[in-house]
């Protein structure tokens, strides 16, 4: 797995789908600044990346949640990355809204799900772990299993481990904070000095140069 992380890292790096900015950093929708910027929808657009993340999320969901019966993805960075898995799976898929709709049927989980369906959740990226365990919530109080998630990134904070441990959900992704900034010290994409900076915000991002 650890080749796979980074070999994904690598890849992201290539695409631009991370941005490190140490020096000019990002304002997340949080508030929280950042040096940090993750866009794994950027490999929608590149169609052999697209499939290779396809399929790696697919053997780590055969590979870890092998009795799942059906595929959740998270509205809206997920919804895409979730089909195509659920569909080389050849398993059912739903989405799970950050709110229910306004209108017609008001519906958070769109899709179909029968009660006690074993279910893995397909994530883009893992910040603070909320809206992903909101939607976990969501299954869980439709009367399904939640048996697992999948990911394609995380930054690994300390708050989020310990949200999904409290959640009892397992976690399995397919790079993280560690490999992206290792290739991309290893690229020349960033300096040893940096390293510091991005390892001083992820300990505490909340508070970080406010």
């Amino acid at each position: 797995m650890n080749m796979i992380k980074k070999t994904f890292a690598s890849k992201l790096l290539d695409v631009k789908a991370i941005k490190l900015q140490p020096a000019n950093p990002f304002t997340w929708a949080s508030g929280w600044k950042s040096p940090f910027y993750c866009d794994n929808r950027k490999t929608l657009s590149f169609p052999d990346l697209r499939s290779f993340v396809k399929l790696e999320l697919c053997h780590a969901i055969q590979e870890q949640f092998p009795e799942a019966e059906a595929v959740a993805g998270v509205a809206t960075g997920a919804i895409a990355q979730g089909a195509l898995v659920a569909d080389a799976l050849g398993l059912p898929f739903v989405y799970v809204r950050s709110k229910p709709k306004d209108h017609g049927l008001e519906n958070l989980i769109e899709g179909e799900l029968e009660k006690g369906t074993k279910v893995v959740v397909v994530e883009d990226l893992i910040s603070t772990g909320g809206s992903s365990l909101k939607a976990v919530d969501a299954i869980r109080k439709y009367g399904c299993e939640v048996i697992g998630m999948v990911a394609s990134y995380t930054y690994g904070f300390p708050v989020a481990e310990k949200a999904f441990d409290e959640a009892g959900v397992k976690l399995v992704t397919l790079t993280d904070y560690e490999h992206v900034v290792e290739q991309a010290l290893e690229t020349g994409y960033i300096k040893a000095d940096d390293v510091e900076v991005l390892n001083e915000w992820r300990s505490n991002p909340a508070e970080w140069r406010k």
